[in-house]
């Protein structure tokens, strides 16, 4: 379920750097200078995030489903 997270890769001018975040965590946000490192950075932190989620008993969100255009 990890690979089924949405994840988006964005620059930032305040950081000076790529930022990743994940909609279904609210509050997960990666940086890496860049877009490959600010990506491993936030599939390194949704892991974590996963992985306390299930040791608290919490429950996952659901993966967003992919919208496609017709």
């Amino acid at each position: 379920m990890e690979n089924k997270y949405t994840i988006h890769i964005f620059w930032s001018e305040e950081d000076e750097g790529f930022i990743g975040i994940c909609d279904e965590f609210p509050g997960l946000s990666a940086f890496g200078d860049t877009r490959e490192k600010a990506l491993k950075e936030t599939q390194t932190a949704l892991k974590l995030m996963i992985k306390h989620y299930r040791s608290s008993g919490q429950r996952l969100p659901e993966p967003k489903p992919l919208l496609v255009a017709a």
